[in-house]
Parts: structure tokens; C-alpha cells; sequence
């Protein structure tokens, strides 16, 4: 009985180790993610940049993530998932601190890509790792716990970006990207891999092919639902990362207020991400999706139409809470509906795919921008991509999740 309850007791603390470091890996891929858009306005006045060049320099960083999440779920399934990491996660780390030394737009863009193949590659690894931490009915919590590091980490920036107020402080927040993330790699050693993965040193495992990972086993209309579901809620979501605080600026905000406006946001994300994953493992996830969609339109509206700082706050909170709280949905359900074998290979495709959005939010909203377009213009026009987001993961909700 005793030894029982030693062996319980040691599990428990491995998986509350495995969370706690991928939460930490997480809140420095957040960081990160939104160093950019927070440092963007002191960042245009240095280097001389358009709004149109804006877009770009918000968006080069997720045109490195498409390649990094497919490589790294890959290699994920064939050598497992905490090499993967390890690399990835000093890989972003590196180039978070050379975009520091960036000396003109072309230096910036090209550095981001770099960062964001790293913050690729770690995404679909920290996922793969929660979910394979804990049982099945506890994946959506799991997820959800390491998730919501991602808008504490934007929070974290733009506190950063507060205390550091003068034009050239903007480096100071990828400094703490970068380096952070260097100090984290030696405690990722101790990750617990999965029993598959446990072979002599350079010994991979040779996974089943790409296209029966995505496909096979009636996993064609999942697979089109989760890749719909993702394209277009990172439209949303990374059209808010990136442009939050510009917008909020424009509306008359101080840069401080918008600061704070970008932290409630993140705050909101936080607490959306957890709240709503530990909902649908207590059952009903179709009503939690639906309302979870339903509160992502509302905040939305709220942000279109707000006027003053109350309600920019209130609509930012709404907006961090669930849209945050649904991305951080879509990466456990992705997990969910494929097997151990290729988990790695299909939530990187989902990764990769939902990247696509992330790109194109950034770029389409500085389009839209520099045509003269207003700000609650752009946001209302998210509402009806947000519509069809929802009614993707409903389709998908009727499908059965893989057994491992």
C-alpha cells in the first residue's frame, strides 16, 4: 500500500514538473511572439517604417513558424519530443537577442524569420509533451495549463515595454526573450519522454507516412476541420498580438494606457485559456465551443465600438479571454484526434496550417490600414472569420478522437 502510494506520489510530481516547464517554455514563447508588436511604434520611428512595412516586419515572424512547426512535429515523431524542443527552444532564444542588432528593415526581417522557425518548432512539442503527461480526460486541462503561459509571457512584454519607456528601451524586451529562454534549456533535461522513445542514443524511429498521419484511418474531414478552425482563428488572434497596442495608440490612447490595454488583454488570454480547457474535460464540449465563439464575437463588437479607455480595457480583457481561450482549445483537440505514433506530425500540420492565418491577419490588416481604412473597420470585419472558425470545430466535435 505504502509503495502504492510513493509510485502515485512520484507521478504526480512528474507531470506537475513536465506542465510546470513547458508553462515556463510557453511564457517565453508568448514573450516573444508579442515583443514585436509592443516594441513595433519605437521601433518604426528608429529604422523609418511604413505601416505597410509594419505588416511585414509583424508577419516575418510567422512565415519562419510554418516551416518550424512542420519540421519540428516531424522530427518530433522520429526522435522525440524533447530533443525537438531543447533545440527549438535555443533557437528562439538566439535570435530573440540577435533582433537587438538588427540595423535596418531588411536585418529585422530576416532575424525574425530565424526566431520564428525556433518558436515553430517548439509549439507542436510542448503540446505533444502535456498532452502525453497526463490521461486522456485530463488532455484539454493539461494543454490549457501550459497554453495560458502564452498571454502571461505577452504580458510580461508589455510590462517590459512600460518600465523601459524611452525610444530606444524596445531592446530591453528581446533581450529578456532571448536570454530566457538560454537559462531554461538545462532543467528541459530532465522532461520525461515517452516509453517509444526511450532507445539508445541516435537510434530514431522511422513514423508512418505524412500523408496517412493527416489522413488515414478516416482522419481526412478532422483534419480539414482542425486546419479550417486554426487558419481562421489566428487570423484573429495574431491581427490582435500585433496591432492591439497601434490601434489603441491611434483611437488617442497614451502609449502607457495602451501598455495596460495589451496587458489586460494578455491576462484575459490567461485565465480564458485555462478556464475554458478545464470546461470541456468536465463534458459538453459542443456548448462550451459554441459559447466560447459566441464570447469571442461579443468582444469583438465591444472593441469596434469602443471609445474610451474603460471600454478599449473591458473589450480588450473580453477579447484576450476568448480568443486566447480558443486557440489554447484547438491545440488539445488537435492532439486529441491523432495517435501517439504521428501526434507530433499532425498538430505540427495544424500548426503550420494556422500559421498561414497568422501571417495573413498582420499583413491584411496593415493593407486595410494604410488604405485609410478605421480601426473598428478591421475589427468588425473579423467577426464573420470567426463565424466560420466555430462552425469548423462544431464539424469537428462529431468526429471521434484517435485511441492511442
Amino acid at each position: 500500500m505504502q509503495a502504492s502510494t510513493t509510485v502515485r506520489a512520484e507521478a504526480t510530481s512528474g507531470v506537475a514538473l513536465t506542465l510546470g516547464l513547458c508553462f515556463v517554455v510557453a511564457l517565453l514563447e508568448g514573450l516573444d511572439l508579442q515583443s514585436i508588436g509592443v516594441a513595433a511604434p519605437r521601433m518604426a520611428r528608429e529604422f523609418g517604417l511604413s505601416v505597410g512595412q509594419m505588416g511585414l516586419a509583424f508577419s516575418a515572424g510567422t512565415f519562419g513558424l510554418l516551416p518550424g512547426a512542420m519540421l519540428g512535429g516531424r522530427l518530433a515523431d522520429r526522435i522525440g519530443r524533447k530533443k525537438v524542443l531543447i533545440v527549438a527552444t535555443a533557437l528562439f532564444g538566439i535570435f530573440s537577442i540577435a533582433t537587438t542588432q538588427a540595423w535596418d528593415f531588411w536585418s529585422l526581417l530576416a532575424i525574425r524569420v530565424a526566431t520564428g522557425i525556433g518558436l515553430g518548432g517548439a509549439m507542436p512539442n510542448l503540446i505533444a509533451i502535456c498532452s502525453e503527461a497526463v490521461p486522456s480526460r485530463l488532455r484539454n486541462t493539461a494543454v490549457s495549463i501550459m497554453y495560458c503561459g502564452i498571454p502571461f509571457g505577452g504580458a510580461i512584454a508589455a510590462i517590459i515595454a512600460i518600465v523601459f519607456a524611452s525610444d530606444t528601451g524596445w531592446r530591453h524586451i528581446f533581450y529578456v526573450g532571448g536570454f530566457g529562454p538560454l537559462v531554461v534549456i538545462p532543467l528541459l533535461l530532465m522532461l520525461q519522454e515517452p516509453g517509444r522513445f526511450d532507445r539508445p542514443a541516435g537510434d530514431a524511429i522511422k513514423p508512418p507516412p505524412v500523408s496517412w498521419a493527416l489522413f488515414g484511418e478516416r482522419r481526412a474531414t478532422a483534419t480539414f476541420c482542425i486546419w479550417i478552425s486554426y487558419f481562421f482563428t489566428l487570423i484573429v488572434l495574431y491581427f490582435l498580438l500585433n496591432w492591439l497596442p497601434s490601434l489603441m495608440v491611434s483611437n488617442g490612447l497614451t502609449r502607457a494606457q495602451a501598455g495596460w490595454v495589451q496587458i489586460l488583454f494578455n491576462i484575459g488570454g490567461g485565465s480564458g485559456a485555462l478556464c475554458i480547457g478545464m470546461l470541456m474535460d468536465r463534458g459538453r464540449p459542443a456548448a462550451v465551443v459554441s459559447g466560447m465563439y459566441v464570447g469571442v464575437i461579443v468582444a469583438l463588437a465591444t472593441l469596434a465600438g469602443a471609445s474610451g479607455m474603460n471600454w478599449m480595457a473591458m473589450g480588450a480583457f473580453m477579447a484576450g479571454l476568448f480568443v486566447i481561450g480558443a486557440q489554447s482549445v484547438l491545440y488539445a483537440l488537435a492532439a486529441a484526434y491523432y495517435p501517439m505514433a504521428v501526434r507530433g506530425t499532425g498538430v505540427g500540420a495544424a500548426v503550420a496550417v494556422g500559421r498561414l492565418g497568422s501571417i495573413a491577419g498582420p499583413m491584411l490588416a496593415g493593407q486595410l490600414l494604410s488604405m485609410g481604412k478605421s480601426s473598428a473597420t478591421i475589427i468588425g470585419a473579423s467577426i464573420p472569420i470567426t463565424i466560420i472558425a466555430a462552425l469548423a470545430a462544431l464539424v469537428l466535435l462529431r468526429r471521434p478522437a484517435a485511441k492511442d
